[in-house]
């Protein structure tokens, strides 16, 4: 495909000596002690349109984590005062800071916590299969959103021509957000390590990915697959997928972790233009969604998302109003970690080349990715093999939420490039 940047050659680095992947613990979530299976919080089982269903599952995240059971920052309570409000949130972010600093450092102590978690995700399945071999898209959000972030570019996505070689979606969910968050509140340690959501992404494709794309419906905690063909994947892939990976910023660089350590699960992927906390908790839907609309920030997203964001990105709270499932404490627990996105950036030059990676980038004036235009120029070709790119100028960094027709646009233009003219049974 085209690109819209051209060639750009990445300047002289200092390697920040990425990690091996910490491997999988059997007895965690699949092994001879049964995990409790909790209930979903917002169960669907419904049409998502003429087409496809959409149904909600759950799956064990992967164990051990790479950090330690360490008990969340206290968050300074509320003050009218203005300059003590500041001073409350400037020390929590030093001390959120200089955690994730000493764990880097190995100075953190503790042992890897072995809490169960839970990934939370969305299946959206064609009603009606021809039983030849299609496409299976895995959506991976960016930091702060729920898995129905996606809902409004897989509508004119799945309303499209291309829907033809699309069988299965699925929709990720990170274990601190969305409804993963309100399963998993109790357990989620004060610190985060962004390996973990590549191998927690990683942990479901090999494991609970099921072998065949039924049209029929799956149970909501996905059973465990054969030991047999979990170890044939690492090796050969899938026998009866081929999977493309659609990944937004934090999504993406766990995309792209997942993809260095196993390539044998991806086709393709396209990387969506890989803070502060906000106000968690409104009187009513109604109210936050007023709000929104009248903030600069939300103010440019795309209408069908804000609703989105605001149906499942909220949930009752005890006092009788809706507050944000994922906490503002834990958004910034995961934009504390830096290493995670360092990591991804060095590794993508050994992305196996066979993947074909579409870079998907913000061209507003205002906002052209992160870290400025010159940083994304350079990085979309960090990997210039089986690589193209394009700029969507009407977004800044968040795509998905500005821009969801014209991202459905060029991943159904990239889908049916590379995957539309060969014979569905080759896919």
């Amino acid at each position: 495909m085209t690109s819209t940047y051209p060639f750009e050659p990445t300047p002289p680095w200092t390697t920040v000596n990425p990690r091996p992947f910490l491997p999988f613990r059997t007895r965690c979530g699949h092994g001879s002690e049964a995990l409790e299976t909790p209930p979903l919080p917002s169960p669907r089982n419904e049409l998502f349109n003429d087409n496809y269903v959409v149904s909600t599952h759950l799956v064990p995240a992967s164990c051990p984590r790479l950090t330690p059971d360490i008990p969340l920052p206290v968050v300074p309570k509320f003050s009218a005062d203005a300059a003590e409000r500041k001073l409350g949130i400037q020390q929590l972010f030093a001390e959120i800071t200089e955690r994730q600093e000493c764990f880097v450092r190995g100075e953190l102590g503790g042992e890897r916590s072995e809490k169960p978690l839970w990934n939370c995700v969305n299946r959206y399945v064609k009603r009606v299969q021809d039983g030849r071999k299609g496409l299976t898209l895995f959506f991976a959000h960016a930091n702060g959103f729920p898995k129905e972030i996606w809902e409004t570019t897989l509508r004119y996505l799945l309303s499209s021509p291309t829907a033809s070689l699309i069988d299965e979606v699925w929709s990720w969910e990170a274990v601190q957000h969305g409804d993963a968050a309100l399963i998993n509140e109790t357990n989620l340690s004060g610190i985060f390590d962004w390996q973990d959501n590549a191998r927690d992404i990683a942990h479901f494709l090999l494991y609970y990915l099921p072998e065949d794309t039924y049209s029929k419906g799956l149970p909501t905690h996905l059973h465990l697959l054969p030991e047999t063909t979990s170890e044939s994947r690492k090796t050969i892939g899938f026998s009866s997928r081929s999977l493309i990976a659609v990944g937004h910023s934090f999504g993406g660089y766990s995309s792209i972790l997942a993809a260095v350590n196993f390539p044998a699960l991806f086709s393709s992927i396209i990387l969506v233009d890989p803070i502060a906390v906000q106000r968690e908790r409104w009187p009513s839907r109604e109210e936050a969604l007023r709000l929104f609309k009248a903030s600069p920030f939300f103010g440019a997203w795309h209408p069908d998302t804000l609703q989105l964001y605001v149906t499942y990105g909220l949930c009752n709270d005890s006092q009788g109003g809706v507050k944000l499932k994922m906490s503002g404490l834990h958004e910034a627990l995961v934009f504390a970690d830096r290493i995670g996105g360092n990591e991804a950036w060095e590794l993508l030059e050994k992305v196996d080349e066979r993947i074909e990676l579409r870079w998907i980038v913000p061209g507003k004036p205002e906002d052209k990715g992160i870290m400025g235009e010159k940083a994304t120029r350079v990085r979309v070709w960090r990997r210039p093999a089986n690589s193209s790119n394009v700029v969507i100028h009407s977004a800044g960094h968040l795509i998905a939420q500005e821009s969801p027709e014209e991202l459905a646009q060029d991943i159904s233009g990239f889908l049916e490039r590379k995957y539309g003219l060969r014979s569905r049974a080759y896919l």
